[in-house]
């Protein structure tokens, strides 16, 4: 019984540290989400962080209101795809390890 507990312990602490390193390297995964037919571009890290902002010339000096609303799309079609591949990203990651009473990747 103590074997099969240091086992797990071990296990555990191996789980902890692939999922510091996956989470690690979310930060440095990047995804697009745009509106407006890719008139408004929003670039996001997993880390939920919006590193860059691009508005088609197109749209400057055009209604206002309707720039806000496809930037907030953009915004909004970006944190789709960060929980798309921060889910994958960590599913990949922990998929390997197997503790009892639970049923990884999530």
């Amino acid at each position: 019984m103590k074997g099969n507990m240091n086992q797990l312990m071990q296990q555990a602490q191996r789980m902890q540290e692939a999922m510091q390193k996956a989470q690690e390297a979310l930060a440095n995964i990047e995804v697009n989400g745009a509106a407006g037919g890719g008139l408004v571009t929003v670039t996001m890290n997993c880390a939920h962080q919006v590193r860059r902002v691009t508005i088609d010339p197109s749209l400057v000096g055009d209604d206002r209101d309707m720039l806000e609303d496809l930037v907030a799309a953009a915004v909004n079609d970006a944190l789709r795809k960060v929980e798309q591949a921060s889910q994958d990203h960590m599913g990949s990651a922990l998929g390997g390890f197997k503790l009892p009473g639970m049923n990884l990747p999530f």
